[in-house]
């Protein structure tokens, strides 16, 4: 394995476990502050969906090919 396919495993590795990081948080602030049902739908949606396009970007990236 080259270095460089390593290093792009690596880095989509780390993008994935950040992402999840940041949901984590993003639960972990609903749950502390008793946000309710309504009120953790809306923190997802609101703080991760900044997150989400830049995941699904470098997913459609990937798949394009560019």
């Amino acid at each position: 394995m080259r270095l460089a396919d390593w290093e792009g495993l690596m880095l989509n590795i780390g993008i994935f476990v950040f992402a999840a990081f940041v949901f984590f948080i993003i639960y972990d602030l609903a749950k502390r502050s008793n946000a309710g049902k309504f009120g953790t739908i809306i923190l997802f949606l609101a703080l991760g969906l900044g997150l989400a396009a830049f995941v699904i970007k470098t997913i459609v990236v990937e798949l394009m090919g560019i």
